[in-house]
């Protein structure tokens, strides 16, 4: 399927009336029609609400209002409310819930004009690397449907990347809305934490970590949906203020270039050479390029973390576990049976190794203004698996695929996946870009310059 017109066009075409928002809301659901049964994307289409909603748009932009985002249809993981929706979080424990009110980044949203228009798959409590769970099953990749687009947030990415909607929001605590987009073709940010409020919503097992996320299909799209929704909000005690943006020019920025991001992880040969071409181009567009790798502490690996993510899930769901193990993902299962071994101080040694982490990247900044490197190790992998059984030609943990986003949730800084070219079967490899905290805006500026860079790489992007 093409493509969806982009979020820009459609609101400018919608304030200046050759459109209105209920036509992009009925061709967004045609598309929806046509394309999702293949993709599993999105898990519920909430038609009647979205034409409604749609209508309403119409009438304000019809009274004066200059809506940033009037008429652009969106989707919406299904872990994040939307007042009146069934929102389930890919779980059976909330296969009933309906969400009571809308999270303030939905609340924003339709500020903005925009329309919601379904929910999209995740991952059961968003706590796997791959997009599939017990009540909705698994998401495909759109170029190739026995392929996995990653996860959590592979169905809002697939739902962008498959030309159903031009945005989604999804969420990310360790590379849930980088990772997908790098393996589908799109744009994916991950804010500073708090630069755009959390909640109200379900309790997160990320405690400190999880933003919200908005992926697009180009850089200017992520950058007018993350406009909307940025700002603090009292409702949202973590939520703050990032810097406004910088006068000087993108291109004069210093660069470093990591090809591991200082971590002793294998990378596939076709994402090296991809992420190798993408440097060069930027190099060839003005960008001053260093290599230099971030210095992380001691014994800092994704595995490392990983149980601040399995003690949550067992502090919000080890009580449902222990009464019937059966009702979860088996995968997810293990990880809460994980978290009920720990103990506090267990927990606390890596809350810890978590703060250094924030602190080195922190000093890595002092000396650059940037950081980029590939945002995965391997291009998208077979559905039926948690991940590649060998990446750069040697055999890998399941979670090996996830080396290179989590370290930066930890360090709350902003990040962005961009495309930046293929690897085998012309599948798409992602450029992470990370900027140091609160300075969001100097990675979509540099982003939007990067993008132009890579338009030979990635034929079609950002057109």
């Amino acid at each position: 399927m093409t493509s969806f017109p982009r979020a820009t066009a459609i609101a400018a075409a919608v304030r200046a009336g050759a459109t209105s928002a209920r036509a992009a809301t009925e061709a967004s659901l045609a598309r929806i029609d046509a394309g999702n049964p293949a993709l599993n994307a999105l898990v519920a289409v909430h038609r009647q609400e979205a034409l409604a909603q749609a209508d309403a748009v119409d009438r304000r932009v019809g009274a004066g209002e200059a809506l940033p985002l009037a008429g652009v249809p969106v989707a919406v993981k299904d872990t994040l409310w939307v007042a009146g929706q069934r929102v389930t979080q890919g779980s059976r424990l909330f296969a009933d819930f309906h969400a009571p009110a809308d999270a303030i980044a939905v609340e924003r949203l339709r500020a903005a004009g925009a329309v919601v228009v379904g929910m999209a798959n995740s991952s059961e409590f968003a706590c796997k690397g791959v997009t599939t769970n017990p009540l909705f099953g698994p998401t495909r990749h759109p170029m190739d449907p026995s392929l996995t687009p990653g996860g959590s947030s592979g169905g809002p990415a697939a739902a962008v990347a498959g030309g159903l909607v031009p945005l989604a929001l999804g969420t990310d605590a360790g590379g849930s809305s980088r990772r997908p987009p790098a393996h589908v073709g799109a744009v994916g940010l991950k804010p500073s934490f708090g630069a755009i409020p959390y909640g109200p919503g379900f309790a997160e097992p990320f405690v400190g970590l999880a933003v919200m996320a908005p992926i697009a299909a180009d850089v200017a799209d992520t950058a007018r949906m993350f406009e909307a929704l940025a700002g603090p909000d009292p409702r949202d005690p973590d939520s703050v203020a990032v810097a406004a943006g910088e006068h000087r020019p993108p291109e004069t920025l210093t660069v470093a270039y990591s090809p591991r991001f200082g971590l002793d992880a294998p990378v596939d040969d076709d994402v090296r050479d991809a992420v190798e071409r993408a440097v060069e181009a930027l190099a060839r567009a003005g960008a001053r390029i260093l290599r230099r790798d971030p210095v992380w502490p001691a014994g800092v690996t994704e595995t490392a973390l990983m149980p601040l993510q399995h003690a949550g899930l067992a502090a919000l769901y080890g009580t449902a576990f222990r009464r019937d193990p059966a009702l979860f993902d088996p995968d997810i299962a293990a990880q809460i049976e994980r978290g009920l071994s720990l103990s506090g101080a267990e927990v606390a040694a890596v809350q810890i190794l978590s703060a250094e982490v924030a602190r080195a990247l922190a000093g890595f900044f002092a000396d650059a203004d940037l950081l980029v490197g590939p945002t995965t190790p391997c291009v998208a992998w077979p559905l039926d698996r948690l991940g590649p059984e060998r990446i750069g030609g040697q055999p890998v943990p399941p979670r090996a695929h996830a080396v290179f986003t989590p370290l930066i949730n930890h360090a709350k800084a902003p990040a962005l996946s961009l495309p930046c070219g293929a690897g085998r079967d012309r599948l798409p490899v992602g450029l992470q870009v990370v900027g140091p905290r609160g300075l969001d805006r100097r990675v979509l500026r540099f982003a939007a310059v990067a993008e132009r860079a890579f338009a030979e790489l990635c034929p079609g992007a950002g057109s």
